[in-house]
């Protein structure tokens, strides 16, 4: 379904629209029509995050100082700890 639709331009811009359209033979709608389509398009993929890797050092080849990306047992273990010391203090 095509929409009619009222758009308020600065007169510059719109003489200039005309004129493109005119060289390109083509109307203004199409012209209109095709630059939102660009502009909706590359919206789309800026709004997208890229992923986040961690940094490595190329000095010596391994993480940076502090990284760690070893078992994740050592951190259930912590946590455990730490519930059983809470439950401690509780009784």
């Amino acid at each position: 379904m095509v929409e009619r639709t009222t758009v308020r331009l600065p007169q510059d811009l719109l003489t200039r629209a005309k004129r493109k359209a005119a060289a390109e033979g083509r109307t203004l709608t199409s012209l209109i029509e095709d630059g939102l389509r660009q502009l909706v398009a590359s919206d789309r993929r800026i709004a997208r995050p890229k992923p986040h890797l961690p940094r490595v050092s190329k000095a010596e080849g391994g993480l940076m100082p502090g990284l760690e990306l070893g078992p994740s047992s050592g951190l259930q273990e912590a946590d455990d700890l730490e519930y059983v010391r809470r439950l401690q203090r509780g009784a």
